[in-house]
């Protein structure tokens, strides 16, 4: 048989970690080539472009889907183990296929896909029948990119302050900021006091300073309007007219109210946004595939 499409992996995939214990992807990898009887020439099958197996990427999007649905839970890198909840679905005798459309039950899911609800999903959305080509390839380039967005805050929290310190440097000097990462990030680190984390030039010339202020918070926890208070504080300590907070968290409303209503120009980056600039600026991040799509130039053919 030909390698199974990444939702017929989903339902063995939770079946095989019902012991409740924790399972390694590469052990994964096998079984389901096994569950499935794929051949050598079949479990060696690759993407057009060469760099995966078929079936290490379909098995890898199953995970995820799981993963972000709450059915499985990573215990480290690559490491996977049953979450109470895909417990239920296991042993609900009326589940038996797990499905994109199944997993639209589940709020994080949702989230994930950037959907609402179960009804958006399935009256609302158009089916790949009805849209064109190119939609196709922006709605997945959107999953892609929001996979990879979630990848990069949970690697930021597992580095060190330090490094998230320099990482907010290079991002900034990779957005025109500072100059060079050397000039920038010379005050990195180093002041420590008053609420402030770092300065850095807001042009090559140092005409103006941005004062930063960067905490590895946990993705779901909020800043709210004390701690925005408290780095406004330390602005007006330095004398200083501008400032931006950054968080892998995200920012309350009453923080955002409160930033837009200061004299003082603080921008609030949450874990979305530093993402999006990191993604944006090649910070942290590597092109993976490119694809051009190209249309008929009607100038050229014009006699």
């Amino acid at each position: 048989m030909a390698v199974p499409g990444y939702q017929e992996f989903m339902y063995p995939f939770l079946q095989m970690l019902k012991d409740g214990k924790e399972h390694r992807l590469q052990d994964l990898y096998i079984e389901l080539a096994e569950h499935f009887n794929l051949t050598e020439e079949e479990v060696s099958q690759t993407l057009p472009s060469g760099k995966q197996t078929l079936l290490h990427n379909r098995v890898g999007w199953a995970r995820t889907y799981l993963s972000k649905a709450g059915l499985i839970k990573v215990i480290r890198r690559a490491v996977f183990c049953i979450t109470e909840e895909g417990m239920n679905v296991i042993n609900n005798l009326n589940v038996t296929r797990i499905d994109k459309k199944f997993l639209t039950r589940y709020p994080s899911f949702n989230k994930f896909i950037n959907k609402n609800n179960e009804s958006t999903f399935d009256n609302e959305k158009p089916s790949n029948e009805q849209q064109t080509p190119l939609e196709i390839i922006d709605e997945n380039y959107n999953i892609l990119k929001k996979e990879l967005q979630d990848a990069i805050l949970e690697k930021i929290l597992e580095c060190s302050p330090a490094f998230f310190e320099r990482l907010i440097v290079q991002l900034l000097v990779s957005m025109g900021y500072g100059g060079s990462v050397k000039d920038a990030g010379q005050a990195i680190g180093r002041t420590g006091d008053e609420g402030i984390d770092g300065i850095i030039k807001e042009d090559v010339l140092g005409l103006e300073m941005i004062y930063l202020q960067a905490k590895r918070w946990k993705k779901d926890s909020t800043v709210g309007r004390p701690e925005i208070q408290t780095f406004v504080g330390s602005l007006v300590g330095k004398q200083a007219s501008k400032g931006i907070f950054i968080t892998t968290a995200a920012f309350s409303k009453t923080a955002y109210d409160y930033a837009n209503s200061i004299d003082k120009r603080v921008i609030l980056i949450d874990g979305q946004q530093l993402t999006d600039l990191m993604f944006k600026y090649d910070v942290g991040v590597t092109n993976e595939e490119i694809f051009v799509t190209k249309r008929l130039d009607n100038d050229f053919f014009e006699e």
